[in-house]
C-alpha cells in the first residue's frame, strides 16, 4: 500500500458513532484542525448548546433550519456557516431527508478524540488534541 492510499478514507466506511436520538458523526482530523460528518434525521433530539470556539458548518445533503441564538436560517447543500464563540446554536432538518453537515473546528477538539482513533498510525499519538469541549 502506498503512502496515499493509507492516508484515504470514507466517511461512509467509519462506523458512526450515535450522539443521541437522530443524530450520528464520525471524524476525520489533520495536525491542527478536525472535520466531523453528522447525520441529522428529521425528527432528531435537538441540544441547544455554546462553547469557547467557533465553528465552520458545512450543508452537504438536505434542508435544515439552524437557528444563531434568537435568529434561524435556512441552507441547503452548499450552505456554509460560521458559529462564533459563545453563541447558542443547534439545527433542525426539514422535510423528510436525512442532513449531512459537516463541522470544521480548529484547534482539535479534545472531546472528539474518540472521534479519529483509526488515524491514531498517522500522528503517533492522539492525545495531542489542544481543546476540551
Amino acid at each position: 500500500m502506498n503512502l496515499a492510499q493509507a492516508l484515504l478514507h470514507n466517511w461512509n466506511d467509519l462506523p458512526r458513532e450515535t450522539v443521541r436520538k437522530g443524530v450520528e458523526r464520525v471524524g476525520f482530523r489533520g495536525d491542527d484542525t478536525i472535520c466531523v460528518m453528522n447525520w441529522l434525521t428529521p425528527g432528531m433530539d435537538v441540544f441547544p448548546h455554546s462553547h469557547t470556539f467557533e465553528q465552520l458548518v458545512i450543508i452537504v445533503q438536505g434542508r435544515v433550519h439552524f437557528h444563531l441564538g434568537d435568529e434561524v436560517v435556512e441552507g441547503g447543500p452548499g450552505s456554509m456557516l460560521r458559529i462564533p464563540p459563545h453563541v447558542v446554536h443547534y439545527a433542525e432538518p426539514l422535510g423528510d431527508e436525512v442532513v449531512m453537515n459537516l463541522d470544521v473546528f480548529s484547534p482539535l477538539r479534545g472531546d472528539y478524540q474518540h472521534l479519529v482513533e483509526y488515524q491514531a498510525n498517522e500522528f503517533g499519538s492522539i492525545d495531542t488534541a489542544k481543546n476540551g469541549s
